[in-house]
């Protein structure tokens, strides 16, 4: 379960993480009886990301200006999302922002620290952006110096950032969460603090533990409700159909959505997106990481649409030492299998031979260093693999290859 901005901030505040003055905003009228100065920021309270570019962040200096954003904001769906609250909040002048975050990590089974010196950083996204402490044993001021150390920060601002940290991770251990984040951390002048935006994302299982967030959850039930049923954009899901050339694999939620969108700005059609980091709800026993991955690669080429498969992992994956076979099965598979497969599952006897999609793969991070060195020798031998590091790169690559002549996938 993800919690709206603004419920993040109150948490934040109750358990001492600087934050802006803010007050809720039900409905534009309300915008008369605002008690911050301002300038002050308005701020869609929707659970999807991408708000400020779909235009659900606004700067305004003005009564007049405040209620005219306001009323476009609330008519304005952010990933099929319309917000119920908006947050006013007051305008902070950062010198420097910084990304932190407590998650736990569902390969180690353990807490993790993160943190950035870059902001607007997705954790799942961030490669080798990022510092990590993992937290072995009992939590202790150590862990968040440590972190603060491995992102270059001294003196005061070491111990401000230290200390931040140790909050998040009593939160995060409190109310039995999956992720606390601060994207970003501004930094102002005088060396001060805020955070000044946040997420939150509860375990599910652990709900009922907690009296205050069963209330949250009950009152959120018919919300999610509707945007399950708008391709379930929240909470963990397992795939996206659209109708487009470029199948997404990735690790995450994050680095799916991350890459759906590059794909739509550079140009390309997003097809079926798998999400690999979790279990299908499909699978009837327990599945690895690998399973997954074996499984989505075959399903994606039985996609007569399919004509690419665009695979972006970023940080780290379970069975990293098993991917190098997997693809290269996958390159060497028999087109007759598919073929097969088709024409019973269609119940048509019929033979429909399908080519295999290419296959553009970005691996982001110093554990797949291995991986990148030996997938690059395949692909002297394999035209339809490309390798890359950079997202937007492969991006590029994938919609090249769906918009270049020759290069259709189909009935031959």
């Amino acid at each position: 379960m993800d919690l709206l901005e603004y419920q993040v901030k109150e948490w934040f505040g109750k358990i001492g993480i600087p934050v802006l003055p803010s007050q809720k905003i039900d409905h534009p009228t309300d915008l008369k009886r605002l008690k911050i100065p301002y300038p002050i920021v308005l701020k869609s309270q929707v659970q999807g990301g991408e708000r400020e570019k779909a235009g659900g962040v606004r700067i305004v200096e003005t009564t007049i200006d405040a209620i005219a954003a306001a009323q476009n904001i609330f008519n304005l769906p952010i990933w099929g999302q319309f917000p119920e609250v908006l947050l006013a909040e007051s305008k902070y002048d950062a010198q420097e922002e910084f990304y932190l975050a407590v998650v736990l990590d569902t390969a180690l089974c353990r807490p993790v620290l993160l943190g950035c010196t870059k902001a607007n950083i997705d954790w799942e996204t961030a490669g080798e952006k990022f510092q990590h402490v993992v937290v072995q044993q009992e939590f202790s001021p150590f862990y968040a110096r440590r972190l603060a150390l491995k992102m270059g920060l001294q003196g005061t601002l070491m111990q401000s950032v230290s200390n931040i940290v140790e909050k998040l991770y009593q939160l995060f251990i409190q109310k039995d969460l999956d992720l606390v984040e601060i994207n970003p951390l501004g930094v102002n002048s005088m060396g001060q603090v805020m955070a000044l935006n946040g997420k939150i994302r509860v375990n599910e299982r652990a709900i009922n533990r907690h009296p205050e967030i069963a209330d949250m959850a009950a009152k959120m039930v018919s919300r999610r409700d509707d945007e399950r049923e708008n391709n379930d954009f929240l909470g963990s899901w397992n795939s996206l159909e659209m109708p487009g050339k470029i199948g997404i694999l990735g690790n995450g939620k994050g680095s799916i959505f991350t890459t759906l969108d590059a794909v739509v700005y550079a140009g390309g059609k997003p097809g079926k997106c798998v999400n690999l980091r979790h279990s299908f709800t499909s699978d009837t026993k327990s599945t690895t990481f690998s399973d997954r991955l074996v499984s989505s690669l075959k399903t994606l080429a039985e996609y007569q649409s399919i004509q690419v498969i665009l695979i972006n992992f970023l940080g780290t994956i379970p069975q990293v030492d098993k991917l190098p076979e997997i693809i290269t099965k996958f390159l060497q598979s028999d087109t007759s299998e598919i073929t097969s497969e088709l024409s019973v599952s269609n119940g048509n006897k019929c033979q429909v031979q399908v080519n295999l999609p290419h296959l553009v793969i970005r691996l982001a991070g110093s554990e797949f260093k291995d991986v990148r060195k030996y997938l690059a020798t395949l692909k002297t031998a394999n035209q339809s693999l490309v390798i890359v590091e950079n997202l937007d790169e492969a991006v590029r690559e994938a919609v090249h290859l769906v918009k270049s002549p020759g290069n259709k996938k189909g009935n031959r």
